[in-house]
């Protein structure tokens, strides 16, 4: 390979080197955030998993707390490219609302590190996704979609006219994760693995129901 090859190869290299780093520096924290919380996360993990160097860590970081908040936005933000994948432009509101809930129960369902690390946050009493202007930006988008769906839903006749957006996101999330969040300690309780796959299938399904029945028009007698 002649002088002008290396010249070229060399930084190319290095370039590739920078965002691989900072990649497996943000794996190895989300596994380590989501096992330990912030308070019991510890650097010398992540580095040690990762095989980055404590300046690396803080070139891109800024320190723990940054990477901390970093590894909260990237998991919300894969969470919201889930529920902003529906074509709303082909799905009646009632579909829509489903589908959204579907969408987002298989994204928790898939990604157990998620919920972790959300009930980590919720004891830190959000203390560091409060820090996060990414965070409050990402938010709107799915609650405008929400909203639009049940506008439609509400001028057609096919969804009642009285639900909130944001009450509605939030009883999703919650019927989407909570048998995840405490499903050892629900399993202990009535003697029944609710981390298999069948049971998560039935409750899926069981859910989708309820979900259903509620946004249905109210029949309001005469």
């Amino acid at each position: 390979m002649g002088a002008d090859m290396k010249a070229v190869t060399a930084p190319a290299r290095k370039m590739r080197a920078v965002p691989d780093t900072r990649a497996k520096i943000l794996k190895a924290a989300r596994e380590e955030f989501s096992q330990h919380g912030f308070a019991g996360a510890r650097t010398e993990r992540i580095l040690s998993t990762s095989g980055a160097n404590p300046r690396m860590l803080y070139h891109h970081f800024g320190g723990k707390s940054g990477l901390y908040v970093v590894v909260l936005e990237e998991a919300l933000f894969n969470l919201r490219q889930q529920e902003l994948k529906i074509d709303v432009d082909h799905l009646n509101p009632l579909e829509g609302l489903i589908a959204l809930f579907e969408h987002i129960h298989q994204h928790f369902d898939s990604d157990l590190r998620l919920v972790q690390l959300l009930r980590n946050e919720n004891v830190e009493k959000a203390k560091h996704l409060k820090t996060s202007q990414r965070v409050r930006e990402m938010s709107s988008p799915v609650l405008k979609l929400i909203a639009d769906f049940l506008a439609r839903g509400a001028q057609d006749g096919s969804v009642r006219t009285d639900v909130d957006p944001l009450h509605y996101y939030v009883t999703m999330v919650a019927l989407c994760q909570f048998h995840l969040s405490n499903a050892h300690t629900l399993s202990f309780i009535f003697d029944q693995d609710l981390t298999k796959k069948d049971w998560r299938k039935a409750h899926l399904a069981f859910t989708i129901e309820m979900v259903k029945a509620f946004l249905k028009p109210l029949d309001i007698p005469k």
